[in-house]
């Protein structure tokens, strides 16, 4: 092999060390950007889905016991999927606590709308984590039945 041939190959190698130095923070970075939008897109439609869950709920407002007990509810189905709870949050990380639930009533008492929210949850982000102070948030109108008086099944 000649002596320019060895100062060909050498080239090469540094030619990779020099690209893959720079592709590999690039690839990353897109993993993690990526990654981030899942785990945001996973939070919209598990709020979405809670708050079309407590919108066609029955309201039963007698009690503030009742009250929290369908907010109990609706932050389940927003975390776990289910109103009954589950052990595997949609999003790694996320409790009940991080899902904020508000009734609009009109004069009546009666229930207009129902709003939720994600309040103070972290998401690890591309460069940072950063906090979600609201959002994502939905408010459907309620379209459930509304009955003061009838008892918890």
């Amino acid at each position: 092999m000649t002596l320019r041939h060895r100062k060909l190959r050498g080239n090469a190698m540094i030619e990779f060390a020099i690209a893959s130095a720079v592709l590999l923070p690039v690839m990353l970075g897109t993993f993690r950007f990526g990654y981030s939008f899942y785990t945001y897109n996973l939070l919209e439609s598990a709020v979405s889905n809670g708050a079309r869950y407590g919108s066609t709920r029955v309201y039963r407002s007698a009690s503030s016991a009742s009250v929290t007990k369908v907010k109990t509810a609706i932050q389940n189905m927003v975390v776990y999927g289910s109103p009954s709870g589950g052990t595997i949050p949609v999003a790694r990380g996320m409790t009940t606590s991080n899902v904020v639930v508000t009734y609009t009533l009109d004069s009546n008492q009666v229930p207009k709308s129902v709003k939720v929210a994600v309040s103070n949850f972290t998401l690890d982000a591309v460069v940072s984590a950063f906090t979600l102070t609201n959002k994502p948030v939905v408010t459907y109108p309620f379209v459930g039945r509304y009955a003061p008086n009838e008892s918890e099944p």
